[in-house]
Order: structure tokens, then sequence, then C-alpha cells
């Protein structure tokens, strides 16, 4: 199993390295100078966009609102509690910095993604949409094959990074507190409330993590900031270290082993990515069932998602985790506590019992996140063999929730990350290939929102 790992870590430096992390930052650059800095100049209408208005008459099926829920199920929780504290366990705090710079550029790239997604969605035989990266690296880039290679990893990856990370942190964080609940016991129980909503499609799915993410999020986002209050004087030292660490690394201190400023960048970057799911052509995904009368009006609603995963949440784990001084910190095995057991030894530390906080919205957020990526999974299958194969591959999810929760988190962690790389390949590509279009798509939108606003000064 040692010599298993070792082999996955260096798969991962190499998939994770100069090329890919290039390529994401060079196409978040390249569309943020394209689009005039969409993700800065239209921020405040892209939320409003997502909690307040409602295409109903427009082509889909279902809300701008779910279409955002579904999206925040799929990266907000356990990428931006447990990738958090995985991520400045591993880089230092530095690591949150590059989240963050990841979170920025990433903003304008699933902008982009969503854009081509809308316009490039077609409609399947049980009258549903269809749309992702498959479609538009097909129709628009006119190329099968990386249509082809991004579905296949799509599907792969739901289940590493979907799937099987979720059900893995959701058995350590409930081994943890509850050390009499067995991991398979928690699997079993997973793969029981997953199978069934499995049934219902997007709009079933849409409907329960509409419910699920508003309160879970708030319930953590509270939790969050009430330990941040109690914690105030520490939060500058906090912002310092992660600044200054960002462009140095973070020395040894404590329990922590010390990280250069290559490691630093490599986890902020991709746990950036794991967060936000920007540049994977994920979200897209579910874009593409949203009701819009533009594309370029869900592609605001998709951005607003990377604010909050990364710009909110990711913060908040990450400054709790600072102040509350557990960076560092050695479980009884020897090793240095991460993931959502770290961000519940914070908890814990400033609140009595405070890691139920942590574990409470850890469940729902997980659970929401394996229905989420079923979706991806499930449409990435439908585009390589039919809308027939669904069914098949729905099964053989939910069943793998449950290795999910008893293998070894760095095994997980390690799988996702390789997987999500190998999918954000194709998809960086076909982006930075139709920039022109998104530009287009962009201006046509940005004459759209001039006009309303004409008729609104008119018309109060």
């Amino acid at each position: 199993m040692a010599e298993f790992e070792y082999i996955l870590n260096r798969v991962n430096e190499w998939i994770w390295g100069p090329p890919l992390l290039i390529l994401m930052v060079v196409v978040g650059v390249y569309l943020t100078i394209r689009l005039r800095a969409v993700q800065i100049r239209h921020l405040w209408y892209a939320h409003k966009l997502a909690f307040t208005r409602s295409d109903d008459n427009g082509e889909g099926d279902i809300t701008h609102f779910q279409s955002l829920m579904t999206s925040l199920a799929a990266t907000i929780g356990i990428g931006s509690i447990a990738g958090v504290a995985t991520a400045i366990t591993v880089g230092g705090l530095g690591a949150l910095f590059w989240m963050w710079m990841a979170g920025l550029f990433g903003m304008a790239t699933k902008y982009g993604e969503a854009i081509l997604a809308i316009k490039y969605r077609i409609i399947d035989e049980h009258k549903e949409m269809c749309g992702g990266p498959m479609y538009y690296l097909e129709k628009g880039l006119k190329s099968k094959f990386l249509g082809v290679l991004f579905a296949v990893m799509a599907a792969i990856t739901a289940i590493g990074t979907g799937n099987m990370v979720q059900s893995n942190s959701v058995s350590s964080a409930v081994s943890s507190l509850l050390p009499a609940v067995s991991p398979y016991v928690t699997g079993i129980i997973l793969f029981f409330i997953t199978g069934l909503p499995l049934l219902g499609g997007i709009k079933s799915i849409s409907r329960i993590v509409s419910i699920l993410v508003p309160v879970m999020a708030l319930f953590y986002f509270l939790g969050s900031l009430f330990i941040l209050g109690i914690n105030f004087d520490k939060i500058p030292h906090a912002f310092y270290l992660i600044f200054s660490t960002a462009f140095s690394g973070q020395a040894a201190t404590g329990g922590f082993v010390g990280s250069t400023l290559m490691v630093a960048i490599q986890m902020g970057v991709s746990r950036g990515v794991f967060s936000s799911e920007a540049g994977l052509g994920s979200s897209p995904i579910a874009a593409a069932a949203a009701k819009t009368d533009s594309p370029g009006r869900q592609a605001l609603v998709s951005m607003s998602s990377v604010f909050i995963t990364t710009g909110i949440v990711c913060t908040l784990t990450g400054l709790v985790i600072a102040t509350t001084d557990v960076l560092g910190m050695v479980g009884p095995d020897g090793n240095l506590i991460t993931g959502s057991v770290l961000a519940m030894k914070a908890f814990d530390k400033a609140i009595p019992y405070g890691g139920t906080i942590v574990m409470i919205s850890l469940i729902p957020f997980a659970y929401s996140t394996i229905l989420g990526w079923a979706y991806y999974g499930e449409k990435s299958i439908e585009y390589l063999f039919g809308i027939k194969a669904t069914i098949y591959y729905r099964i053989i999810y939910s069943i793998l929730v449950i290795p999910g929760a008893i293998l070894n988190l760095n095994i997980v962690w390690g799988l996702a990350n390789a997987m999500n790389g190998l999918m954000a390949f194709p998809n960086l590509i076909g982006l930075l290939l139709l920039g022109s279009i998104i530009s287009s798509e962009t201006k046509l939108f940005d004459s759209v929102i001039k006009k309303e606003k004409k008729l609104q000064k008119l018309h109060p």
C-alpha cells in the first residue's frame, strides 16, 4: 500500500506539474483580459441573478438558483473544508493565497465554460437538456476525440472526486467523533440514501440540494464567524502568514514539517480547482440544464459559485485553522492531522463540541456533492453510450460509496487529484481555442444588459 501511495504521489506531481498549472493560469488570464474582467465588472449582478431572477419562459429543466445550488453541491463542503485543510497542511498557509488566485481567474474560466455549455446544448430522448465540454468540444471545436476524452475522464472523476472522496471524508469525520461507528456502516448508509434520488434525474437532485446547501452553508458560516470573533486578535497575524509565506514557503514550526514555494503553489491551485471546479468542465454540465434566455446570464450565475466557495467558505476554513493554532497537530499514529479531521480539531479547540458543527455541516454537504457529481457522470455516460446506459452507471456509482468510505484518505485524495488534472486538459484546450466565441457571446450579452438598464431608467 505504501508503494502504491508513493507511485500515486509521483503521478500527481507529473499531472499537476508546470504544464497544467501554466495552462490553467493562461486560460484564466486570457479570458479575464479578453472579457474585460467580467468577474469584476458583473460580480454584483451575477449574485443578484442567482438569487432573484427566474427565467421560467426560457428553455431548460431547472432554475438559475437550482443550477447554482447543484454546482455548489458538487464543490462547497468537502473541497472547501477538507480540501483547504489538506492544502495548508501540506503547502502551508501560503497555499490559501494561491487558492484565492486560482479562484479569481477561475471565475472567468467558469463563466466561459457556462457560455459554451448553453450555446451548444442539445435535447435528449427524455426531453432533458444535455450540455458541457463534451458537446462544445465536438460541436464548437469540431473535435469528437476531445469530446470523448473529456466524457471518459468526467465519468471516472465523478466516481473519485464526487463519490469516493466524499464518502471517505464523511466516514473519517464520523469515526473521529463516534469511534464505535464503523466506516463500513457509514458507507452502507450512504449507499442507500444515494441510490433513490438518482432515479429522479436532475429535477430531483436540484430540489434536494436547493434545500440542503443553503441551510448547511449558513450553519457552517455562522459557526466559523463565531470562532473568528473569539480569536479576532489573531486574524491580522493569520493574514500576514498567508501573504508572507505565499512567495517563500512556510518554515517548519511545531509539528508542521514546512513547505516550499512550489509545494504551496501546487497545493493551492490544485485544491483551489478542486474547491471551485473552475477549469474542470464539470459544473457547466449542470449549467446547461438551466432555464435561461441568454447564455451570458447563466454564465454569470455559474461564475458566482466560485466566489462563494473559494472567496468565502475556503477563506473562513483557512482562517479558523490559522487562528486556532491547530496546523501541525499530530495524531495518535504519529502523522500530521489533515482533511476534515483537522477542521474538526480547530472547531473543537474554540468551541466545546465544536467538531460537531463541522460534522453536521460535512455530512449533508458530502451527500449533496455525491448527488451533484452523479449527474455529471451520468451525462458523460449518456454522451458516450446513449441514454440507456445511464441506469447501469447509477447502480455502479451508488455501490462505490462503500469502498470509498473505508479506503485510506491519502489514496482517495491522490486518485481524485490525478483524475481532476486529466479531466481538465481537454476542457482547457477547448476554452482557449473557443475564446473568440466566448468573447462574441459576452459582447451580445453586454448590449442586452445596457438595453435593460436604459429601460429601467425610462420605466423605474
